[in-house]
């Protein structure tokens, strides 16, 4: 029998954790240059933190843990908090203690670099699912609650048809009624950009204005950005292809907190959905959102239909 040889990430190795990868997380495969994006760019990699269990040549674990050394926001480092974002097992090799003993290895980086929890896998900017799918892995989730993980929280994943979309005439009769209140809605400008960077980061979430940031430089026209403004005042935005430049992937979005209740993210999110169709696009679909929040509810009434539901967990490391 080949012994099983445990080491971290070498140049060289990404051609064989792409290949497990793919044949381990079927509901998630990933291509190379996503590998090379999401894993070997991020600002945050570190070679030690992504472990490789190897038989002979041929990988058959690895665990992927990172923490992060540039922050999202300000001088915020978290310095506290650790993630894992991905981990798999040749079919053929489980239940034999690979994938304890990289876990293992894993906590130990992290615990090494002071963290006091590790999450999975709710890592911004580079998460490739919210959670863990239960209902298509549930082997992982055993294997993370087994490991002292706990569930905190089940986002939900929403698609939408566009096939036969048009916005509807009651939401056309809303956005006249408030733009006859002194709201305007329209396409961003160059104009809009540091307000819509500022209100996603500042009133939502830092990893909304990376995103937009990063998105603009990397191309995103911004006629994929939909602002909604009060008297000139910014309230609301909505977009698409913000997140690795897919069309598809509607979001961020939000409405100031202040102005919900007057239908402006109904609003936003139709012309959104209009200009989606209007490109030929066939659907809208999101990975994360929370079931029972505004938004959700929003999202559910126009139609979408939860497709997957993730469990974000953590573990606390003891003293």
């Amino acid at each position: 029998m080949t012994e099983v040889v445990y080491r971290h990430y070498a140049s060289g190795d990404e051609k064989a954790i792409v290949e497990l990868w793919n044949d381990c997380l079927h509901h998630d495969p990933i291509t190379p240059l996503r590998f090379r994006n999401m894993v070997l760019l991020d600002a945050n990699f570190d070679p030690e933190g992504l472990r490789l269990a190897f038989e002979g040549e041929r990988l058959v674990g690895f665990v992927y843990s990172v923490r992060r050394l540039l922050p999202m926001v300000g001088t915020e480092l978290e310095p506290d908090n650790g993630w894992i974002t991905a981990f798999a097992v040749a079919p053929d090799k489980r239940r034999q203690g690979i994938g304890s003993r990289l876990v293992r290895e894993a906590f130990d980086f992290l615990i090494r670099h002071g963290r006091k929890h590790v999450f999975f896998s709710s890592y911004a900017p580079n998460y490739f699912v919210p959670g863990v799918d239960e209902e298509s892995y549930p082997e992982g989730y055993a294997f993370l609650l087994k490991h002292g993980f706990a569930r905190l929280y089940s986002p939900v994943a929403m698609d939408y048809s566009l096939v036969r979309y048009s916005m509807p005439d009651d939401v056309k009769a809303l956005k006249r009624a408030r733009e006859a209140e002194g709201y305007a809605f329209g396409l961003a400008q160059d104009r809009d950009l540091v307000d819509v960077i500022r209100f996603a980061g500042d009133v939502f979430n830092p990893d909304w204005g990376r995103a937009i940031r990063e998105g603009v430089l990397r191309g995103l026209p911004l006629s994929a950005i939909h602002v909604a403004r009060e008297n000139g005042r910014l309230v609301g935005f909505c977009m698409h292809a913000g997140y690795e430049g897919v069309a598809e992937r509607f979001g961020p979005f939000g409405v100031d907190p202040s102005q919900q209740g007057k239908g402006l993210g109904k609003i936003l999110l139709h012309d959104c959905l209009t200009n989606m169709r209007a490109q030929g696009l066939h659907g809208a679909w999101f990975l994360w959102t929370g079931e029972t929040t505004t938004a959700g509810h929003l999202y559910k009434k126009l139609g979408f239909e939860i497709t997957r539901r993730f469990h974000v967990c953590k573990k606390s490391f003891e003293n």
